[in-house]
């Protein structure tokens, strides 16, 4: 019994040397300067300046500079070229829909070392989060700002005229019969709703809550031209014919159709709940937020994590990856986390944070963002196949042939599905 002791006395004390010098390993003796790219426009400099400047309060070795590079995809093609040339930022934001593409490519620094060595809670996000995070069980980034799909709409305009929101896809055509408001000659004075075409991640709930897939689970075939895709094309295409809803597609489209809302052209808008807060400042009248029209079976009302990941880039130096280790711990805090959600329209990510007096209160000032946290368990991580982006944009483009072109439904859906097809099998 003694020997057994003294044996597992050993292994304890060499666990803890190991876990020591694990720790030692990762941390940041001296000054560094580490860049970290964003997307975060100007109208978040306060929150970014809000954020560096604490974090400096206590780690005076680090210096961050926070460099702004553009949209999610401007970022994503900045990145891939930096990780060829190796000059790469110690930290880069990426969209929710680039971490199975990133992982399969080895562009990510596996964080889970880094996890274990400082004792970081990653529980605290939940298995949801974790998973959207994660690529074949290596945790490779981390949540940052996260948001969902939902719409916007005129809650003065829908008290007044008795507008009730959709809650399946099939109360759409009722909806926006009477949202839509028409001029003496026919053509559209408001439009019922605008489907956001710049992205597929507006919309594709509307499919997938109906049943269609994008990518098959053979990983191999899409039933992106099969009934249940061509029924909801076929409707929405005849909102858009009847001058119900407009698809907003090409330069500008994001600016225009929120200018559109703001200025009374639109009743609702499909769009991503971290704008939430933009949308109340610019406009003169009660913004409302729903969770979109789930599936016609009354049951499956499911959205997808948008927002934005956190990633080391795996080329970085050892000297970046400390210091970016110790900044991504900041940034996913719960006071930033909640900081964020609370300035903006993005999500508390954190268990912790939910739980918290402050976020109670939060939400008793943003009734409509709690109106949507309520349905929070219904958001999934994002497909995790890593063709699906490349795939969902042929689709989109694919849609924008139909409903901006008018080509027919039937034809360029089934040349769509060659396509996707034909993408699947060259992985």
């Amino acid at each position: 019994m003694k020997k057994y002791l003294a044996f597992a006395l050993a292994a304890i004390m060499l666990l803890s040397v190991a876990q020591v010098s694990l720790a030692e390993s990762y941390e940041v003796t001296e000054p560094i300067t580490i860049q970290w790219w964003h997307a975060h426009e100007d109208r978040f400099n306060p929150q970014l300046e809000y954020m560096i400047s604490k974090f400096n309060e206590t780690n005076p070795l680090i210096t961050v500079e926070a460099v702004y590079i553009g949209s999610y995809g401007e970022i994503n093609t900045q990145l891939i070229a930096a990780v060829a040339s190796g000059d790469v930022p110690a930290l880069c934001t990426a969209n929710t829909s680039y971490p199975p593409s990133y992982g399969a490519a080895g562009i990510c620094e596996v964080l889970d070392p880094y996890i274990e060595a400082s004792g970081y809670d990653i529980a605290d996000f939940g298995e949801g989060l974790i998973a959207a995070t994660s690529y074949e069980g290596q945790q490779i980034c981390l949540p940052y700002l996260i948001s969902t799909q939902v719409m916007f709409y005129n809650k003065d305009d829908a008290d007044a005229e008795g507008i009730v929101m959709p809650t399946t896809f099939d109360e759409m055509e009722a909806f926006l019969e009477k949202a839509t408001l028409f001029n003496e000659d026919g053509t559209t004075k408001r439009y019922g709703t605008v489907f956001a075409g710049w992205d597929y991640w507006y919309y594709e709930m509307l499919y997938k809550n109906n049943g269609v897939n994008v990518i098959n689970d053979d990983g191999l075939t899409t039933d992106l031209n099969g009934e249940a895709a061509t029924y909801v094309t076929n409707k929405i295409n005849e909102w858009i014919q009847k001058g119900y809803a407009y698809y907003a597609y090409g330069t500008d489209a994001s600016p225009n159709m929120r200018q559109l809302f703001w200025d009374g052209g639109t009743f609702s808008v499909f769009h991503t709940s971290s704008l939430y807060d933009l949308y109340v400042q610019q406009s003169d009248f009660e913004v409302g937020m729903c969770w979109l029209p789930g599936g016609n079976d009354g049951e499956t009302f499911k959205s997808e994590v948008g927002g934005s990941v956190i990633l080391i880039p795996a080329n970085a130096s050892q000297a970046q990856k400390n210091a970016a280790w110790v900044f991504l711990q900041f940034m996913t805090t719960p006071e930033i986390n909640l900081y964020w959600a609370d300035n903006t329209g993005y999500f508390p990510t954190r268990r912790s944070v939910l739980a918290s007096e402050a976020c109670a209160e939060y939400l008793e000032r943003k009734p409509s963002m709690k109106n949507v946290m309520e349905m929070s368990q219904w958001i999934n991580p994002r497909n995790q196949n890593p063709a699906y982006d490349t795939v969902a944009n042929l689709w989109r483009h694919a849609l924008a042939q139909i409903f901006v072109e008018g080509a027919p439904v039937q034809e360029i859906l089934d040349q769509l599905a060659m396509e996707v097809t034909e993408e699947l099998e060259d992985q």
